[in-house]
């Protein structure tokens, strides 16, 4: 069951939510659904597209956040390989959208000092975006003030096949024996090696599934759904979102005092 949101902060300004963050319990790493793009337009008689074109403007804001707050990392769902199913003309429309983001933002995520990588089956998107998308990888490959991983043709089952069929090339070349794979060693297979586990989940437009989003990264990840719509998820709902957080008790499986002893 879903809990009821918490409204007893909705009266104040977003200097006052700000102000009630602790720094010291902040997540290292959030992912984030955007989802309700589509529903966005459609509420306003808006061809769909134009519900993920204001949605960037929501991406812009988080990210800022994130340098804001020196959250290290950022991982998005912005393409899943379901989506692959949509209208052909939905789909152009969005790898244009895509193709016009990286070339506007380039700059921008630069001078952030955020690397941009992308995870998911790459290699499938239209040549111009998978261009795009590889140029910015190069050009912020050199910076470390914020991870921004975008899901791109991404699906967290097939994370998965991908990173046990590269290890079991490994260890039918001799590279790998078989004895060393634990749950430490195939991490460093997926896509997000290197990063911490997201401590944050988001989802927005009030679905309360993960739709095949980072099954092995969430495995512990706190996790926070709203009813508001990608779009209209800016700094005030974020910091409602992080504020939240703040509240849990992650104990990892373990007893309340052991876990508090390990921090969050």
């Amino acid at each position: 069951m879903t809990k009821a949101p918490d409204t007893s902060r909705d009266h104040l300004s977003e200097d006052e939510l700000l102000a009630l963050l602790d720094p010291e319990l902040l997540p290292r790493h959030i992912a984030i659904i955007m989802d309700g793009n589509g529903r966005w337009a459609e509420l306003r008689r808006l061809p769909r597209i134009a519900g993920h074109a204001e949605g960037i403007k929501s991406v812009r804001e988080i990210i800022t956040l994130c340098r804001d707050l020196d959250i290290g990392a950022l991982t998005i769902y912005a393409f899943s390989q379901e989506n692959w199913k949509r209208p052909a003309n939905e789909i152009n429309a969005l790898m244009l959208l895509l193709e016009n983001y990286l070339q506007t933002e380039m700059n921008e995520l630069t001078r952030k000092g955020a690397r941009f990588r992308a995870i998911g089956r790459v290699d499938t998107l239209p040549s111009g975006a998978l261009s795009w998308v590889r140029r910015v990888e190069r050009e912020t490959a050199h910076l470390d003030k914020l991870m921004l991983n975008v899901a791109l043709s991404y699906g967290g089952r097939s994370e998965i096949v991908d990173a046990v069929r590269r290890l079991a090339e490994d260890v039918q070349a001799g590279r790998v024996q078989s004895e060393s794979i634990d749950e430490a060693f195939l991490e460093g297979y997926l896509s997000t090696h290197g990063l911490p586990d997201p401590d944050l989940l988001i989802r927005t437009s009030g679905e309360t599934r993960i739709s095949n989003f980072l099954l092995w990264q969430l495995a512990y990840t706190e996790m926070f759904f709203t009813p508001t719509l990608w779009p209209d998820f800016r700094r005030r709902e974020a910091l409602l979102a992080l504020l939240d957080y703040q509240k849990r008790e992650r104990r990892f499986g373990q007893v309340p005092d052991a876990a508090s002893q390990g921090g969050r």
